[in-house]
């Protein structure tokens, strides 16, 4: 049996639509929540052999390392495409790897470049959806793409990315492999956003809801620096959380956004993103706590107690004052 294991987010989904759209082949999809990372696990190993294909998509291969040792074991082959931090990377003659750390690349675009830009507007619209918004314009004008145009795969990324946002699978719109499946209809993003029956309508509706909702939320914290908001523990929240932060990332350029969200009575979810004008740091200082990691340029914790919440409002703030980014521009 073949297994196609990819992250529910833009980038994870519209990697493996390149793929399929580019060699269709039978496989049990196996994915999540965008913030699902440890898939690798979910793979029955009883139900793999020498002749079994394991594609891997857009999801740390340190964070999977102990899964992928014990599936390499049954001599499977195995395809691992991702952005992410590798960490050592196993050397077996069944493990082929394309890992690319560049600040500039998703997995959607090392995948566009292994096809020679087969399904160009499909990987720049995941570009659009991993908030390489930079990156996706200047790609979609080099494939002289005008104004509207990029504007609709730059919303059609977003809502794809959304998607992937929730407690659970049941929080969203679409279960990310159902998502996946629908959108292998098409060839190109345009084809998806003319179809009046496509996911892209629905999905814009919710998000237009859920982003109404979140524009209302709570100001915990505000500075140069560092903004600071508080949504409410429901799925609407969830849902938006990510794609509000890239949102206000885009529109405030040069300050951190920490996106709270309330997960009980004691604790918080984290979503953290650096100023898009200065992408490092938000994975470091979410690893400071437990639960936390991430990117140079994005961050969470998955748990983090409200007594600590303006302790790491602290940490942003020293990271990024006007003294740390004079020491970097000296670096």
């Amino acid at each position: 049996m073949n297994f196609d294991v990819f992250n529910g987010d833009a980038d994870g989904i519209i990697s493996l639509l390149q793929l399929r759209l580019h060699e269709p082949r039978p496989a049990q999809l196996i994915t999540g929540i965008k913030r699902d990372i440890s898939l690798v696990k979910n793979i029955p190993l009883d139900a793999v052999n020498p002749n079994s294909q394991i594609t891997i998509l857009d999801i740390s291969l340190r964070k999977n390392k102990e899964a992928l040792v014990a599936l390499l074991k049954t001599e499977a082959k195995v395809l691992y495409i991702d952005h992410h931090k590798p960490g050592p990377i196993p050397n077996t003659a069944n493990l082929t790897t394309h890992i690319e750390q560049s600040a500039r690349k998703c997995t959607a675009l090392i995948i566009d470049d292994l096809l020679e830009g087969k399904f160009h507007n499909w990987a720049i619209t995941a570009a659009y959806g991993d908030n390489l918004t930079q990156v996706a314009n200047e790609l979609a004008s080099d494939a002289g793409l005008n104004k509207q145009q990029k504007e609709l795969l730059e919303e059609l990324g977003t809502l794809i990315n959304y998607n992937g946002y929730g407690a659970n699978t049941d929080e969203l719109a679409y279960h990310p492999a159902v998502l996946f499946e629908l959108l292998l209809s098409y060839n190109c993003p345009f084809e998806c956003i003319a179809d009046a029956d496509s996911p892209y309508h629905r999905l814009k509706d919710l998000y237009e809801e859920d982003y109404r909702r979140a524009s209302k939320a709570e100001i915990l914290h505000q500075s140069s620096n560092c903004y600071c908001l508080l949504l409410e523990n429901n799925g609407p929240s969830r849902r938006i959380s990510g794609s509000y932060g890239n949102e206000l990332a885009n529109e405030f350029p040069t300050r951190a956004h920490i996106i709270l969200t309330t997960l009980d009575a004691e604790h918080y979810l984290v979503s953290l993103r650096a100023p898009r004008n200065r992408k490092k740091g938000a994975g470091d200082i979410c690893a400071q706590f437990e639960t936390g990691g991430g990117r140079a340029a994005a961050g969470g914790i998955n748990k983090l107690s409200k007594a600590r919440v303006y302790e790491l409002i602290d940490a942003v703030e020293q990271y990024y004052s006007e003294s740390t980014l004079k020491n970097d521009m000296k670096g």
